[in-house]
């Protein structure tokens, strides 16, 4: 199995001889991972996530501490700023929207935003028609726009992907069905498409999906908090609603089953209004220059925020969540530091990213990879993503040492051949592939920042201890951590990116992301 893969990879015996040389030739990296301890971490975690530090909440004083001792480590090791000097920092212009408030009018219905439709985006008009356009999809001969003109108009579309007569996706062949129903790449590329077809507004049909984000409404409205976003993306996005079932058959009956996209004569007015407030946070990047390949580059990442204080004064830690993660990337830094320090490495480049944001929707990673990447996409060869590695998942059952690996095998079949070598070379966790499923309902694999640099057709590895009681609640504390698991686990990715970035090939991309 081995060797055909190899040979569908294209490696020539010559290149393979090349790389068991460099192999050979590859420092022992076992002297530096020591320096990645217990006594360390816990020593960095119980002040990162001290009371301190108020839940870091993004923006907030509390985060400003947080950067503010990031960029101390890395000063005090000696370890360069991403954009040189002591510029560790990376500025982001964020904009928290409050719950828009007002209504939709259709007829002699009237509904405040939050009820039967719903939606974070502030947007006024007055309609005489809407264009149903199905699902909103466009795609290679596939449209649903064909002969629409929607110019100017609201457009309402629905969740889930066509189907020919005999139930068969049409656009299956090229794995865009599994695409279009990934929740996040959904709603924006069907935002996307009818903003290219020059609509104004999107109505979403889709009632998982709203009652999935009424939750989030109705918990934002409580407390009077809001929804936040990039404020250089805020421009190029396109109002967009919910709508529920009921209002959906009054647009248009049995539109479930109603396939024939056309323009429907209903006028509809939207009075809805948003306040706005400007946030300024940032990412923290440091950097390490390689010695043969520099201009090649791993990312490893964490996030640096939490959820600040609750509305009880209650302070959220975050030790794990992100603590955990945060603290395993100081400690891994330093041990590819003293292997530099040593003459021993890294031949390619390492980028140290913390991220803010993650928690308001993985706003600093998407910064980093769509706004401003201080390094070029094309030449990052993988991220390794750390986030919650510090516990134990109370539903799981076997060995303690263990740690969910997600998405090591969707875009490199060689990424996640080394991440399993390098384990049982090194580290002998238990890997779990649990949550790498397609079908696990909870989709750990969009929901942390590994998915910005995916996206991307970036090779990845999220490395999760999964969810437990604490989880954003103010139980999530220091003295929880299991801290010799923590130092095995930041080992383990210390071991997998030393590999990466000091092996003959960068690693290939061979499979369809998702």
């Amino acid at each position: 199995m081995r060797k055909l893969l190899l040979i569908t990879l294209g490696l020539t015996v010559g290149t393979l001889q090349a790389q068991k040389q460099v192999s050979a030739k590859m420092a022992n990296p076992k002297p530096f991972a020591k320096t990645i301890t217990e006594a360390e971490l816990k020593e960095h975690l119980y002040t990162y996530a001290s009371d301190e530090f108020e839940g870091r909440e993004t923006g907030e004083p509390g985060q400003k501490m947080a950067v503010a001792y990031l960029k101390e480590q890395y000063v005090s090791l000696g370890i360069p700023a991403a954009k040189g000097g002591d510029d560790y920092f990376q500025p982001i212009a964020l904009e928290v929207r409050k719950v828009p408030t007002g209504q939709l009018t259709m007829g002699d219905i009237s509904m405040e935003n939050g009820s039967g439709f719903m939606g974070f985006s502030s947007f006024e008009g007055d309609f005489d028609q809407i264009v149903y356009a199905a699902y909103g999809i466009e795609e290679g001969e596939y449209s649903d726009y064909a002969n629409l003109d929607v110019a100017g108009k609201v457009v309402l579309v629905k969740s889930g992907e066509p189907k020919d007569a005999n139930g068969q996706f049409l656009l299956s062949g090229s794995e865009e069905a599994s695409k279009w129903s990934n929740i996040s790449e959904a709603l924006s590329k069907r935002v996307a498409v009818a903003k290219e077809k020059g609509a104004v507004a999107v109505l979403f049909f889709d009632q998982a999906n709203f009652d999935r984000y009424q939750r989030r409404f109705s918990y934002m409205k409580d407390n009077d908090s809001g929804s936040m976003g990039i404020k250089a993306l805020a421009k190029e996005s396109m109002p967009s609603f919910f709508v529920n079932t009921e209002l959906a058959n009054k647009m248009l009956s049995n539109i479930a089953t109603d396939h024939q996209a056309r323009v429907l004569d209903l006028p509809m007015s939207f009075a809805v209004k948003s306040a706005n407030k400007e946030v300024q946070s940032e990412n923290v990047v440091a950097f390490l220059k390689g010695s043969e390949l520099p201009e090649e580059y791993i990312v490893i990442s964490s996030h640096l925020d939490h959820v600040g204080v609750n509305s009880k004064g209650e302070i959220h830690n975050g030790a794990d969540d992100d603590g955990s993660g945060t603290v395993a990337l100081l400690e891994i830094a330093e041990a590819f530091k003293t292997a530099a320090d040593k003459g021993k490495g890294p031949k390619r480049s390492i980028v140290f990213l913390h991220v803010t944001g993650e928690e308001k929707g993985l706003l600093g990673s998407q910064y980093y990879t769509d706004v401003d990447p201080i390094f070029p996409l094309a030449n990052t060869v993988a991220n390794l993503n750390i986030d919650m590695v510090g516990r134990i998942d109370p539903e799981r059952k076997g060995d303690r040492n263990y740690i969910y690996l997600i998405g090591s095998d969707k875009l490199s079949t060689e990424l996640h051949e080394l991440s399993e070598a390098v384990n049982e070379k090194y580290t002998k966790v238990e890997l779990d592939y649990t949550y790498n499923d397609e079908n696990d309902p909870n989709r750990f694999y969009y929901r942390s920042d590994h998915y910005n640099f995916a996206k991307n057709n970036i090779p990845i590895i999220f490395y999760f201890n999964g969810t437990h009681a604490d989880y954003h609640k103010p139980g999530d504390t220091p003295d929880k951590i299991n801290y010799d698991l923590l130092e095995n686990r930041s080992r383990l990715v210390f071991y997998t990116a030393w590999e990466l970035a000091n092996r003959a090939n960068r690693i290939t991309v061979d499979k369809a992301g998702k």
